[in-house]
């Protein structure tokens, strides 16, 4: 499975425990989790959907020890983030408990980010995206 195909599946994962804390939150009317529940889908699903395309559009042949390194980092301290998040709003344990995890999940994903750049900088080739009956084929 490649890189891209991984990312999609994690980002749809995400989308539905983010929906999921979503619903939670209506029917209980306690709206606590919603800095999680944002972190969720715009850290979990934007941000994998949007790894998962750059690789999909234009990192064709990357390095695969980075590629394997930049999405395991990202994944890694996504879930330990937003599980830190989800203790922390959901009044499960003391912020003073959980301020290394969220740090060590805050750092992840901004090394997973700078990863990413550095694999865009280095590998990424133009994309020849052809939609039949939108767009042109290039020339």
């Amino acid at each position: 499975m490649g890189f891209d195909r991984k990312y999609l599946v994690w980002a749809l994962g995400y989308a539905v425990v983010g929906m999921g804390v979503g619903i939670y939150m209506a029917a209980s009317k306690n709206h606590a989790e919603y800095v999680a529940h944002a972190h969720i889908l715009l850290v979990g699903f934007v941000v994998s959907l949007v790894y998962g395309l750059i690789h999909r559009l234009w990192l064709h042949q990357p390095r695969r020890a980075i590629a394997q390194t930049q999405f395991v980092l990202h994944q890694a301290a996504t879930v330990v983030l937003l599980a830190g998040l989800l203790l922390l709003y959901g009044n499960a344990a003391p912020e003073a408990a959980l301020e290394p995890f969220l740090g060590i999940g805050a750092i992840g994903v901004l090394l997973a980010m700078l990863l990413m750049i550095l694999m865009v900088i280095k590998y990424a080739a133009a994309a020849e995206v052809t939609v039949p009956g939108l767009l042109p084929p290039a020339t």
